[in-house]
């Protein structure tokens, strides 16, 4: 405990975390130092548990001794507490909660609905991909002109430019290659989804989403673990 308190920034998290990787990415793009804890899932840490005592999920960042936990909460934590560097909030109100709702979209209705496509096989698969299809189709059409209003709906990403709903949507769909790899389907067909095609793609050209990126070969080897360890539990 001692030690943690003098470190000014600490996260505790997995590497395979799609959540700890968003608080990874908000330091990243703030240039903030901090210190990654690597947590065992199935041996949680008693720091761990005495920081996130009611979810006892990870991540949590701590900060001067203080923890804070949910990977959006923490997002906003690192944009109020450090004002260097980009901008993960707009400052316009409206524009703010345009944000706000559209990584709300995403985490709420997209994120449950992709992972049930990798968890799931036959049928039910193929009515999960048909919901990530609608869902995606809505993004597509209502949610990128509200989030890219600046450049009339026209997905722009940079280390500079870079939101919270960008973060979310990283976390998510940014391997979408080995996804479709990995599944053997087409996820984000550039014909019906251009726009959202164009977006995982320029978050992907980002160097903050190279550098965190794990290698290609990696990120299959993830995949097919994770889908094999589902289906043989379902």
């Amino acid at each position: 405990m001692e030690e943690e308190t003098q470190n000014k920034v600490i996260l505790h998290g997995t590497f395979a975390s799609p959540y700890s990787k968003r608080v990874e990415l908000a330091l990243k793009l703030k240039s903030i130092p901090y210190l990654f804890v690597q947590e065992d899932l199935h041996n949680k840490s008693q720091n761990l548990l005495q920081y996130n005592p009611v979810h006892k999920k990870v991540p949590v960042l701590v900060h001067k001794g203080k923890p804070i936990s949910e990977s959006l909460f923490i997002i906003e934590y690192i944009n109020e507490t450090w004002r260097n560097g980009p901008q993960l909030l707009p400052q316009d109100p409206y524009r703010r909660s345009k944000i706000r709702f559209w990584a709300g979209y995403i985490q709420l209705h997209l994120f449950d609905a992709v992972m049930k496509v990798i968890k799931t096989e036959g049928e039910e698969q193929e009515k999960a991909l048909a919901d990530v299809n609608e869902k995606l189709a809505i993004l597509e059409k209502e949610g990128l002109k509200e989030i890219f209003s600046d450049t009339d709906g026209k997905p722009t990403v940079t280390n500079e430019t870079m939101s919270l709903v960008d973060i979310v949507m990283c976390t998510l769909l940014s391997p979408y290659k080995a996804h479709e790899e990995v599944l053997g389907l087409k996820i984000v067909d550039p014909e019906k989804l251009p726009g959202v095609y164009g977006w995982l793609n320029a978050i992907n050209e980002t160097d903050v989403v190279k550098d965190l990126s794990p290698p290609y070969e990696q990120v299959l080897e993830i995949l097919r673990a994770f889908r094999q360890m589902s289906l043989f539990r379902s």
